[in-house]
């Protein structure tokens, strides 16, 4: 099947790829023409593992191919994506300038088509609810403008272009640093879509993924054991708007929820490790995004919480329970201040180490990060910031020339005469590390696992005083 995937960032990117993985061809369009002369290169402009070779390989296939020129990939396509950006703004509502002008280009590209094949028109990116039939309403609009303004009147053959377009909704649930996995191992397909042929043609974009038929050659994640087949969720384009930011919102929830226990540990003297261990061998409950830390960040479940607050405040209705989830996750990035502060006697001064700096392992995507939260705190409290981290360095010398960060080479690098090393993000190879060595070129002796994804005992027995989050302080 011919796709086009307009939009070439983390979601629209991995799925042209994906797409072409399985079989159809695809053209990815953007309008960023420094995005583009990487991507006809074959290179990838963003770090997520297992990209790289997809990309490769499609274009080496002859089935991947990015292009600026929307009009021409629209017309030659049965069915296009659109994964834009969709960013927030600071009262929660959701910025669709590009969702919309994407639209109004579907529909003047389409005017100018005399092809009455069906297409589908798939929102991928997340967007408030009812935005699919905004879109819908967008191109259709600008369809007939475009007639009247170069025909007068619809012919016969452009109003079945207009009879054959359907419009759907398409959410994705991917998570950066496994996006791969996520798109070819999903746990659902959802379609929002109040047409049986559309529905029908979306199903056949995503067979080989429904009926798990693809072979997965080395180097790619393997197939989950004992999947088989991938569930497929028809409902109507509202409801599957609102999915997305309603699995986003309960994600973020249980984030929060662990965190707020990881503070009541911190005063009783409990451990919120064992806690939540406990609590999620429920079957009720599930382990999953349980575990207390600095908190969340990234360009998803913060942002789709504040929509979703906007939402429901436009509608009079005052969300306090998601209110309270973001209020704790910010909470989080300065209580590790605090503890810094309280353990080392004040921060003026002093030296500390910041241990990762993307949002999560796997991405160099620094968006919403809690590492540049506390970074830029540190440095109001005239402490001295160092960092490392294993990708995400270059972007964050880009984006932020203000922070007057000191980036080091290496992680023993990071440690040299550092008062303090804290765990930022838990990248594997910080799990590796040696930390006698770590202990012997830093000045102070305190590390602060902001993850609580390291072995007290092992940071304890190299000489360092370990502090995690809702645990007790730990020493040799």
């Amino acid at each position: 099947m011919h796709i086009t995937v307009v939009g070439n960032g983390y979601v629209g990117l991995v799925t042209a790829a994906c797409l072409s993985f399985i079989g159809h061809r695809v053209i990815g369009v953007d309008n960023d023409r420094r995005k583009l002369a990487f991507l006809k290169e074959g290179i990838a402009p963003l770090y997520e593992p297992g990209l790289q070779r997809l990309l490769a390989e499609g274009m080496k296939a002859g089935r991947l191919s990015f292009s600026e020129d929307l009009a021409t990939a629209v017309c030659a396509s049965e069915v296009i994506f659109i994964a834009v950006g969709t960013p927030g703004r600071p009262d929660g509502s959701v910025d669709l300038t590009s969702v919309e002008a994407v639209a109004e280009a579907i529909g003047r590209a389409l005017a100018s088509s005399s092809e009455g094949r069906v297409r589908v028109v798939a929102t991928k990116s997340t967007m408030p609810v009812g935005t699919s039939a905004r879109v819908e309403e967008i191109i259709r609009a600008s369809f007939e403008h475009a007639v009247r303004a170069t025909r007068g009147a619809q012919s016969s053959s452009q109003i079945a272009v207009l009879e054959r377009l359907f419009v759907v909704s398409n959410p994705e649930f991917l998570r950066e640093g496994c996006a791969i996995s996520d798109w070819l191992y999903p746990d659902r397909i959802v379609i929002g879509s109040e047409n049986e042929q559309a529905t029908a043609i979306l199903a056949e974009v995503y067979g080989p993924i429904l009926r798990q038929t693809f072979d997965v050659p080395d180097g790619l994640p393997p197939r989950p054991k004992g999947l088989s087949r991938v569930p497929l969720i028809v409902t109507d384009r509202r409801s599957a708007e609102l999915a997305k930011y309603a699995a986003n919102a309960l994600l973020s929830t249980r984030i929060s929820f662990a965190n707020e226990i990881a503070n009541i540990c911190e005063r009783v003297g409990a451990d919120v490790c064992e806690v939540m261990r406990i609590v999620g061998l429920d079957h009720r409950i599930g382990a999953h995004y349980l575990s207390a830390g600095i908190g969340w960040g990234g360009s998803c479940l913060g942002k789709d919480v504040a929509a979703l607050i906007k939402a429901a405040t436009d509608q009079g209705y005052e969300p306090e329970l998601l209110k309270a989830v973001l209020h704790t996750n910010t909470r989080q990035r300065h209580a590790l201040v605090a503890r810094l502060e309280q353990f080392l006697g004040g921060l003026e001064g002093k030296t500390v180490g910041l241990l990762g700096l993307a949002f999560k392992p796997g991405t160099d995507d620094i968006r919403d990060a809690p590492s540049l939260t506390i970074a830029r705190t540190l440095l109001e409290r005239a402490a001295r910031v160092k960092v490392y981290d294993p990708v995400a360095m270059p972007n964050v010398r880009a984006e932020y020339p203000d922070l007057a960060l000191i980036y080091a080479a290496s992680e023993l690098d990071l440690a040299r005469d550092c008062h303090a090393v804290v765990l930022v993000t838990e990248w594997d190879q910080f799990r590796r590390l040696d930390f006698h060595k770590l202990r012997s070129v830093m000045a102070g002796t305190l590390f602060v696992d902001g993850r609580n994804a390291l072995d007290p005992r092992t940071i304890s027995q190299a000489g360092l005083t370990y502090v995690g989050v809702g645990r007790s302080s730990c020493r040799d």
